[in-house]
């Protein structure tokens, strides 16, 4: 009962830090609160999504365990030295459980800023993910270059209904060993995590890959597209978004 009062506690107590410090954050570093922008023709399909709230309830129990392997045999040690040295743990008592708690609120918080500043953005042609706040990390993937699309899901991850998405693109080598986050989509890898629908988002992905694909640089096949045999995946992606970018400030300039 006394721990579930004090995790409340600790709850609540982190959650009004939290959004004093996000409030901070969004002002000084001009944190973007929004999905990030991709340019899109007209009438293109464009879903912007964040992880669902389950990951952020997986974030938290992850927290609660690690808080508890941790502090447990600290709190244990510092009863076992208030009963040997009351004179000298009383006077310390209130800067041990500060130093205990600056830490414990300072991963709550972290938790927070990881899940509120991850957004997906799917066009019919590429997937850009966002993370980040003193650094952005955008990594745009042309569905041009995907090799492979699979969903993980982990015990726990079953539990609280989500799963990740794993994107490997075309290029040479692979993401490094335990690479997570945006240092795994920084390369040849995109990660979408903690989704409720990731079998979903996994199609999707697929079938827009078979449309890029197949229709080549164009909106639709076309003979044409035979003249593209010998070009790299790069190349096309490269010649698709200047064609993306040419046709988006055609628009702009006729609007």
């Amino acid at each position: 009962m006394t721990s579930t009062l004090a995790g409340e506690h600790l709850e609540r107590a982190s959650r009004w830090i939290y959004d004093g410090v996000w409030g901070v954050l969004v002002r000084w570093f001009r944190v973007p609160k929004g999905p990030p922008v991709v340019p899109c023709l007209p009438g293109d399909e464009l879903e912007s999504f964040r992880p669902s709230a389950g990951f952020l309830r997986y974030l938290k129990l992850q927290y609660w365990l690690t808080l508890g392997v941790i502090g447990a045999p600290l709190a244990i040690g510092c009863i076992i030295a208030l009963v040997l040295a009351p004179r000298v743990m009383i006077p310390l008592a209130p800067l041990i459980l500060a130093l205990m708690a600056v830490p414990a609120v300072a991963a709550y918080l972290a938790i927070h800023l990881r899940y509120d500043t991850t957004w997906y953005v799917m066009t019919g042609r590429s997937l850009r993910i966002r993370r980040g706040i003193w650094i952005l990390h955008e990594t745009t993937i042309t569905f041009e270059n995907v090799q492979n699309v699979e969903v993980n899901q982990g015990p726990l991850q079953r539990w609280f209904g989500i799963a990740d998405v794993k994107i490997d693109t075309a290029g040479g080598g692979s993401p490094q060993p335990g690479a997570h986050g945006a240092a795994a989509g920084a390369g040849h890898r995109g990660l979408i995590e903690g989704v409720h629908n990731a079998p979903h988002i996994r199609d999707l992905i697929l079938s827009r890959l078979r449309h890029s694909k197949s229709a080549g640089l164009g909106d639709e096949p076309h003979p044409a597209a035979s003249a593209l045999v010998g070009w790299s995946p790069a190349q096309v992606a490269l010649l698709r978004e200047i064609r993306d970018a040419a046709r988006s400030l055609a628009t702009h300039a006729a609007a």
